[in-house]
């Protein structure tokens, strides 16, 4: 553990990715993983933002503050990617996996994690937001993609840290690190100050 006040914090990841377990853990932080599990609807009309900020919330209310002790702090988020003002999340099948790839390729979108901390007295949401350009992708990119790494319980129906980002994206604009699910220099930030 880098950080003495840290070491003394009981981290709870309520998250059941292994990319943001994987990027906990390459900080050097020491965690316990406690899924939440919630439906994760949201009301209509919200801004992307604040979409990404209601879920991490609604992760983080899913536990019983009565029930924590002094030294835990939860941390939960959420990642979506925006397109247009359209929200694209987690394709349920191949054929909504290769609609959300058709509507990245040869475009611009947002990829916003936003992070919810909660500790037994306290709450801090954050989040980040970061630019993600798609060259032109061929049907044939497209479908040997999905064929072999099942994107279904990624945002976008894509992973940045897979075939399809090193072949596919041509350019990021801000955080690699929020674009895989976890802003991990803005998380380590966030939990020093908390």
């Amino acid at each position: 553990m880098i950080n003495h006040r840290l070491a003394e914090r009981h981290i709870i990841l309520a998250s059941q990715s292994p990319r943001r377990q994987y990027l906990l853990k390459e900080l050097g932080i020491d965690f316990e993983i406690r899924p939440s599990h919630v439906v994760e609807d949201f009301p209509e009309g919200l801004l992307p933002e604040k979409v990404a900020l209601f879920l991490a919330e609604l992760k983080a209310n899913s536990f019983d503050l009565s029930r924590m002790d002094e030294k835990q702090i939860i941390i939960t988020a959420d990642t979506i990617v925006e397109l247009n003002q359209e929200i694209l999340g987690k394709p349920a099948n191949y054929t909504e996996a290769v609609k959300m790839l058709q509507k990245l390729s040869d475009k611009t979108h947002h990829v916003i994690t936003a992070v919810c901390l909660q500790s037994k007295t306290k709450r801090k949401s954050f989040y980040v937001r970061s630019s993600v350009t798609f060259k032109a992708l061929s049907m044939e990119e497209i479908d040997y993609y999905i064929d072999n790494f099942q994107p279904f319980d990624k945002a976008g129906g894509y992973g940045v840290q897979e075939w399809i980002g090193y072949i596919g994206i041509s350019k990021i604009e801000g955080s690699f690190f929020n674009v895989m699910g976890l802003p991990v220099k803005e998380l380590y930030e966030e939990l020093l100050k908390f």
